[in-house]
């Protein structure tokens, strides 16, 4: 009789304990993407999900919004600020919008001639930088890529700026670096355009030059559009995951780390893959496309653009101190070009 009694207990015990892992309460962190979900970033994105579901047992689900479902990057980050996301996966451009528009150098046209010199830069500045995203209530899970951007275009080569005059060019809503660049250039009138709006714009030619990463122009077919690229690497395009800090703390010790572990090891990842991929995307695009190299004198013509258009954004859109360090950062000791 007692076995039977311990034997019922034991199950009973057994039964709750089921029922009571099984009615846990499931978190549910929602982030947003402008990456297609069958995108690398999307691959990756829903292994850092997957991980955190295992090692959370289902508590922490990460719940990810893609192709710019929840609007482009501005409207991402007023979303996080706002509560009705809790993170964002997002460019330079994007992690300006959280008011640290000090990221806008790694954006800065003909700063950084090499990955490992970006790298080098980004590493000195990223306690730096993080503490300034803290301050306005954000948290950095993950820093990544996009690619090496190159100049492309519709029916013409772009070899110095004066190419660009008459041109077909856009920048998107509250970029401070694309107004300058082409104003610098003169001749153009820029269109402010969304990332939904740029496929058709390029199939109707009224855009037909564009600088962007060799992979995002294919992942986002603007790749099936153009018909001539440079082989010169404009500008290095990088991102991060941004959560709100907020929400972030919100969670239980866990979950958190478990969200921040994994975060960090999706970023190593997409690191290593997106550069690679990119490298093999620019190789496919180079046999498809008319692809030109520039002269020393073209090379010439587009550094002094640039170092106008630096000039102006020291001070209005970058501290004077960071851009004063990065320059300086840039040109120090061991750095190459790729």
């Amino acid at each position: 009789m007692f076995r039977k009694f311990v034997t019922m207990l034991a199950a009973i015990v057994g039964l709750t304990g089921f029922a009571s892992e099984a009615h846990a309460a499931t978190t549910t962190i929602k982030i947003s993407t402008l990456a297609p979900p069958d995108s690398p970033w999307g691959h990756e994105f829903k292994r850092w999900a997957s991980d955190v579901s295992k090692d959370t047992n289902g508590e922490l689900q990460l719940d990810f919004q893609w192709n710019g479902q929840a609007g482009d990057e501005v409207l991402m980050v007023q979303k996080v600020r706002s509560g009705q996301l809790d993170g964002a996966a997002v460019s330079a451009f994007g992690l300006a919008q959280t008011g640290v528009t000090d990221m806008l150098i790694f954006n800065a046209p003909g700063i950084f001639s090499s990955w490992s010199q970006l790298d080098s830069v980004r590493d000195a500045l990223k306690d730096d930088l993080n503490k300034q995203f803290e301050a306005k209530g954000f948290t950095v899970l993950g820093w990544s890529d996009a690619g090496a951007a190159k100049a492309m275009s519709i029916g013409f080569e772009a070899h110095r700026p004066t190419d660009l005059q008459g041109k077909g060019v856009f920048f998107s809503a509250g970029d401070p670096i694309q107004p300058v660049l082409f104003s610098t250039i003169g001749g153009l009138t820029p269109k402010m355009l969304t990332i939904g709006e740029i496929f058709p714009a390029l199939t109707n030619v009224s855009v037909n030059f564009l600088t962007v990463p060799p992979l995002v122009a294919e992942e986002l077919q603007w790749a099936s559009r153009i018909s001539h690229i440079c082989t010169e690497t404009v500008s290095f395009y990088i991102g991060a995951l941004v959560v709100s800090s907020a929400r972030l703390r919100a969670l239980a010790p866990n979950l958190r780390d478990a969200m921040a572990t994994r975060g960090a090891e999706m970023s190593t990842r997409l690191t290593r893959s997106i550069r690679n991929l990119d490298a093999k995307a620019f190789v496919r695009l180079k046999a498809s496309k008319v692809a030109y190299h520039m002269s020393d004198a073209d090379r010439k013509a587009w550094t002094d653009v640039f170092a106008k258009v630096n000039r102006q954004l020291r001070g209005t859109v970058v501290s004077p101190a960071l851009f004063d360090r990065v320059m300086q950062l840039a040109a120090g000791p061991g750095q190459r070009a790729e």
